[in-house]
């Protein structure tokens, strides 16, 4: 890449030629400059008119003559019309300037475009051309393969075209440049708005957290949880007597010739009655007092007295 400090070693102008010096000529403007506000002063060494005549302002003070030991460097005005961030930037302006065709490009124009533009930066920074350097050699091999014969193998092989590693790379530079050329137009934080920031005193504007209604229904679902881990049954002890339903049985029965099997039961005691009545059925049957009777399968069940009551 090419820093902005190195804008000294030389640069490419749009003619492709490199920047000449104006420091002599500038010195020579800046002496008959000062000439001229000699003759502006007075006998007396005060200026005539110092706002006027003044070369330009230091700390304030209007500065009349130049200083006697003023030394301008030959390189400190030197003027560059192009930078470039680098060998595949320099070699796509060169392209891109003289409209060659990118697919076909004429590698000897443009090598000695290219070479130049190196002469001028390895004169004053050489660190800086050593990467220029390696392009140029590229430049020169491809050049090289192109002016070698080929031969008859590589002629029925249908050879790939030298350039055709060139080309691609520059294709892909351009389409990244292009693309960080893009996003450099998106509006940046701190470089085209600054965040408006808003102090707020916190202990004076009450605060009150978000809750969605899924929020709330977890926290019903966690309730839930919790509480069928607490849960308990407790079992108590009913008194039930075997005897007790079977002289009720009893009872129903005299009064009734037949009573059909399920109506000998009450379901709305419970299980325990239901259980504890059918114990006594079979019991009053194993005494042979009752009769359990069907006309046939799958008919209704009838349970009579096995005795006439008196």
């Amino acid at each position: 890449m090419l820093p902005e400090d190195t804008a000294s070693a030389g640069a490419l102008t749009p003619d492709g030629d490199a920047a000449l010096a104006v420091a002599e000529p500038l010195a020579e403007a800046l002496a008959a400059t000062a000439a001229a506000a000699a003759d502006a002063t007075g006998a007396d060494g005060a200026p005539a008119q110092a706002e006027g005549a003044a070369l330009a302002r230091l700390y304030g003070e209007p500065l009349l003559r130049l200083p006697t030991d003023l030394y301008i460097p030959p390189d400190a005005l030197e003027i560059f019309l192009e930078a470039f961030e680098g060998p595949l930037d320099l070699l796509l302006y060169l392209i891109r300037k003289q409209n060659f065709n990118i697919l076909d490009i004429p590698m000897a124009q443009v090598t000695l475009q290219y070479l130049k533009y190196v002469d001028q930066i390895r004169l004053s920074n050489l660190e800086l051309a050593a990467e220029y350097l390696l392009m140029a050699a590229m430049l020169i091999e491809i050049k090289s393969r192109m002016l070698l014969p080929q031969r008859k193998a590589e002629l029925e092989d249908e050879a790939g075209d030298p350039r055709a590693e060139l080309v691609r790379r520059l294709l892909e530079y351009e389409q990244i440049k292009l693309a960080a050329y893009d996003l450099n137009t998106i509006p940046q934080v701190g470089r085209d708005f600054v965040r408006t920031q808003i102090f707020i005193e916190q202990s004076l504007v009450p605060t009150w957290p978000e809750v969605a209604a899924v929020d709330l229904q977890q926290a019903w679902l966690d309730v839930l949880k919790r509480a069928k881990l607490t849960q308990h049954h407790k079992i108590s002890r009913e008194e039930l007597s075997v005897r007790e339903h079977m002289t009720g049985i009893l009872r129903k029965l005299q009064s009734a010739r037949f009573i059909e099997f399920a109506d000998l039961f009450d379901l709305a005691g419970g299980v325990p009655v239901v259980v504890v009545n059918f114990v006594a059925l079979l019991e009053l049957a194993k005494e042979t007092l009752i009769e359990i009777t069907q006309a046939e399968p799958f008919a209704p069940i009838y349970v009579r007295l096995a005795y006439s009551p008196a």
